[in-house]
């Protein structure tokens, strides 16, 4: 093998290690850098912005306590928002009681206003929910919901605000 031969190979394979130790260690700064959010704004505009729980729910992935959410037994008609930017994220038409204790949907509202990504966190490999718009995290999606979709969208109640119909 010629030298030009192995250094190209060289570096493809320390391509393929970085990309693999970059999905090992979860990096999410890395993940995020990938989509640009339209709302951007620094840590301390958002401590402002939010409560201190939409804070560290939203802005550092956190999670409220089960049964806890104001919105577990909403029944009302309508729409619900994020928190931090306003997006237009869920219906209360594919609203659905899974008994988790945390707001549920088999769909969003758009999936242009939601974003799924890996979540390696917590010793678990879930698919995390972020509102496309702001990039604030909002719960998690699982197959173990029911028709059309199968889907059920676990969301933090504490990241949404429900606008009446």
């Amino acid at each position: 093998m010629k030298p030009r031969e192995l250094k190209g190979k060289m570096k493809n394979l320390l391509l393929l290690s970085v990309a693999i130790i970059n999905v090992a260690c979860n990096d999410y700064a890395a993940e995020e850098t990938v989509h640009k959010f339209e709302i951007m704004k620094t840590e301390e505009e958002w401590k402002k912005q939010l409560t201190s729980e939409q804070y560290q729910i939203t802005r550092k992935k956190g999670t409220e306590r089960a049964f806890s959410g104001k919105y577990v037994d909403n029944h009302q008609r309508g729409v619900y928002h994020c928190v931090c930017c306003n997006n237009e994220l869920f219906s209360s038409n594919t609203k659905f009681e899974s008994g988790t204790g945390w707001p549920s949907f088999w769909s969003p509202l758009s999936d242009s206003n939601v974003l799924v990504t890996l979540d390696k966190s917590e010793g678990m490999t879930r698919d995390e929910v972020l509102c496309k718009k702001c990039g604030a995290h909002l719960g998690h999606v699982f197959d173990d919901g029911p028709e059309p979709t199968g889907k059920r969208y676990c969301i933090n109640a504490t990241s949404l605000v429900f606008v009446k119909k």
